[in-house]
């Protein structure tokens, strides 16, 4: 049964229908071998997110360009857009700290990103340099237990069922709190940056960061 979610490999072969190239021309262009090409289509291979972003800097594009559909028209100034956020429909990105799933990603030009994120680190040695980006973010605790550390505060910890909000741009990580394996947290993050998706995914550079498709 063919899967009805996004995966890199439907997105990758939606970019090259959309340019009209051959799957030859796409590998000559972005790169990446011919076989490598073909199995990421063909969902029998992932690509590393330092790959895509080769991808995107060869075909100078911007990488939310990536996750665009197929015949996408330009949004009207008034819209009734409307997004069910099934975690089989979203793009997932492992680094060593998180596993980040990115919600509702077939609409463009989101203000608010709704990210899932599961979060492994259990001490802030552990996660390494603070993580920032332009906006504010909302932070819900869904299971777990949650130590927040933030550049200008003290360390918190949030049970299950409470939140915070803050300055993105702030240093900011989030850690599995003492006693606790794993934290699931739902976070929606804001922006005026009609591009944010591209820079949330650009923070993942340098971080071994992993796109791979959600089963």
């Amino acid at each position: 049964m063919t899967p009805q979610h996004q995966t890199i490999g439907s997105l990758l072969r939606a970019l090259r229908n959309r340019n009209n190239w051959t799957l030859k021309e796409m590998s000559q262009r972005c790169g990446i071998p011919l076989s490598t090409l073909s199995k990421v289509e063909h969902d029998r291979l992932s690509l590393t997110y330092d790959k895509l972003l080769l991808i995107s800097q060869r075909l100078n594009i911007r990488m939310s360009e990536l996750f665009a559909e197929e015949g996408l028209v330009p949004e009207p100034a008034v819209t009734a857009r409307r997004s069910i956020g099934r975690i089989d429909d979203a793009v997932r990105v492992t680094t060593p700290n998180y596993d980040y799933f990115y919600l509702c990603p077939e609409l463009r030009r989101k203000r608010m990103i709704p990210v899932l994120t599961r979060v492994r680190a259990k001490s802030i040695e552990e996660f390494g340099e603070l993580v920032r980006h332009p906006g504010e973010e909302y932070i819900h605790v869904i299971e777990g237990r949650a130590e927040v550390h933030t550049e200008f505060y003290d360390p918190i910890v949030l049970e299950a069922g409470e939140a915070v909000y803050i300055d993105s741009n702030m240093g900011h990580a989030y850690i599995a709190a003492e006693g606790c394996e794993e934290v699931l947290l739902l976070g929606v993050c804001s922006s005026a940056d009609e591009h944010m998706m591209e820079s949330m995914m650009h923070m993942h550079d340098g971080t071994s960061g992993k796109l791979v498709a959600v089963k």
